[in-house]
């Protein structure tokens, strides 16, 4: 976890979205920008027993990496992140640290540094690294506090949250994208807590979160999320039908109240829903 001084990207929430997602990606579309796409959604289910932490040290060591993928990341982040708006400068050192290419499967790893989402498998993907970038700016992690993820997915979303925090907790529908990610955190040195459960439920333990992330869009606002946010907590959440354009919210906890800020449409796939 690295502390530097943060400055959130005002910029952001002026951001135009206009023409859809290239069909079957999920994800926000910026003007300036090649097809923006969402963030690798995956979802909830019930919580099942046995789910532990990833026994490695809080900080990741990316010791030995190939240089090549190391410049990549490095341009994908001047061109696609700081080039398209985002500010915050421990979010940007985050995605230069996080290796994207750990976290796609092995038929994409000469596109990981492209700015769009990938295939991960079980119609899912890997979130497009921009989107990544501003729902983590928006969500304004500091040191020490205590983040939820709904919906793991590769585990590249966590991975940067855990640049940011050494409390990250993460929850994911489908088995074993759940076991993968957990076995790359584990890898990479990443310290995430990760449950394969009903995303939409929150975490079981009564424990509010400082910052709440959904990578899927319900149909409305989950209300166990809301309620499991501290004072001054924040949820940044897609909320809208599947199929067409959603809203990205971004909802503080201030006084007990709710303040809710309309950011930009974004298209995600669903979030997915424990069948009874």
């Amino acid at each position: 976890m690295r502390r530097r001084a943060r400055r959130l990207g005002v910029a952001l929430v002026a951001l135009a979205f206009a023409a859809p997602a290239a069909c079957g990606d999920s994800g926000t579309r910026a003007a300036p920008a090649p097809p923006p796409e969402a963030p690798s959604p995956s979802s909830p289910s019930p919580v099942t027993s046995g789910d532990v932490p990833s026994p490695v040290p809080p900080s990741p060591v990316q010791t030995g990496e190939d240089e090549r993928y190391r410049t990549a990341r490095m341009q994908m982040v001047e061109s696609s992140i700081l080039g398209l708006g985002i500010r915050d400068q421990r979010v940007l050192q985050a995605m230069r640290d996080v290796p994207r290419h750990r976290f796609v499967p092995e038929d994409q790893i000469g596109r990981a540094y492209d700015n769009r989402p990938l295939p991960i498998g079980y119609g899912q993907t890997i979130s497009q690294p921009y989107v990544v970038a501003l729902m983590t700016e928006l969500l304004d992690v500091q040191p020490g506090e205590r983040v939820l993820e709904i919906g793991t997915g590769s585990g590249y979303q966590g991975a940067v949250l855990a640049e940011l925090t050494d409390e990250v907790r993460s929850i994911e529908i489908i088995p074993e994208l759940a076991r993968r990610a957990r076995s790359t955190f584990g890898d990479l040195g990443y310290s995430v807590d990760v449950r394969q459960a009903d995303g939409y439920f929150g975490w079981p333990e009564p424990q509010p979160f400082d910052g709440i992330i959904v990578t899927a869009a319900p149909d409305h606002m989950p209300q166990p999320l809301i309620q499991q946010l501290a004072e001054g907590g924040k949820l940044v959440i897609p909320v809208g039908p599947p199929g067409s354009y959603q809203t990205l919210w971004r909802l503080t906890k201030r006084n007990g109240q709710i303040v809710s800020e309309n950011i930009t449409d974004v298209i995600f796939v669903p979030l997915v829903r424990k069948k009874d």
